[in-house]
């Protein structure tokens, strides 16, 4: 496996980060009419149905029933944890703090990727873990309108970081076996299965849920959803989990940009320092912190 990404990869991650940079707003504006729980249903039923459509018209394979229990984990970390945590965040965090507190994932992705994966890190590494989490501390701190006050919000975003780097680590085998599509498919539809729960919210609220919000959830359905999380299974397919995983640093530029021309927000300013030091320490950790790929031990 190489380091280094072809033009076809560098596409999909580039897709991928615009898309999910959007679902930060995206969210927001569908908080708007939906429940957390519910605006998390209706977006992955939409995205199920979605890639339903597709893997019909590709005719994809059934999984093997060895795998079906890593594929529900894979589903239960990237889909069902990671977006109810996240969603229930943004009730209280704006768009950009929670995208910076995300874009410490791959702080955690290289230290699992370090024991599960046997990509080591370095003493640099180590460093720049440090500084990310000061960061993500500042951060934490800095949601409350402005002031040092604790948000327990931005607790459950960086829940969202450490299970979706567990997502990626659990990905990495099964991409081996599945392509991105069929791997991606399996995820969402057994992720989405535990949120049918807010079924009865969900029928209640899309009867009175401004049409803004609905067509935003549809959104994140469709395409932060169905199709970044192929693109990105395409990425993760080619690439070591902790530098496809770097790539994440980009996401709080663009988030915190389309946060302010969708929905008029920005964070605070204490948050955006924070930001800065956490993507500090997350560019050590994916710079000078992880070996390179032909000294780290062979994935098994």
């Amino acid at each position: 496996m190489s380091d280094r990404p072809d033009a076809r990869t560098m596409l999909a991650v580039t897709a991928t980060l615009i898309l999910w940079a959007s679902a930060f707003a995206g969210i927001k504006e569908g908080l708007a009419g939906y429940g957390p729980g519910e605006l998390a249903l209706l977006r992955f039923v939409t995205a199920s149905a979605v890639l339903a459509v597709y893997a019909g018209f590709k005719r994809m394979k059934l999984p093997a029933l060895r795998d079906i229990p890593q594929l529900a984990l894979a589903g239960s970390l990237g889909i069902t944890i990671y977006h109810l945590a996240l969603n229930f965040g943004e009730q209280t965090v704006t768009a950009g703090a929670a995208s910076l507190l995300i874009a410490s994932g791959p702080v955690f992705t290289a230290l699992m990727a370090a024991v599960f994966l046997g990509e080591r890190l370095t003493a640099w590494g180590w460093t720049g873990i440090a500084v990310a989490f000061s960061g993500v501390a500042v951060i934490t701190l800095g949601e409350g309108q402005g002031h040092l006050t604790f948000e327990p919000g931005a607790l459950l975003i960086l829940v969202s970081a450490v299970v979706t780097a567990a997502y990626f680590i659990v990905s990495k085998p099964l991409l081996r076996r599945y392509r991105p599509l069929e791997f991606t498919s399996y995820a969402i539809w057994l992720g989405t299965i535990p949120m049918l729960v807010f079924t009865p919210g969900l029928l209640q609220q899309l009867a009175v849920a401004p049409a803004r919000s609905t067509m935003a959830v549809v959104y994140l359905g469709v395409f932060p959803a169905a199709v970044a999380y192929v693109l990105w299974s395409h990425a993760l397919a080619k690439l070591p989990a902790s530098i496809v995983s770097s790539f994440l640093y980009v996401s709080p530029v663009l988030a915190i940009v389309i946060a302010w021309l969708w929905i008029a927000e920005i964070p605070t300013l204490l948050s955006l320092v924070g930001g800065a030091v956490a993507l500090v320490g997350v560019t050590l950790v994916n710079t000078l912190g992880v070996r390179s790929a032909e000294r780290r031990p062979a994935v098994r």
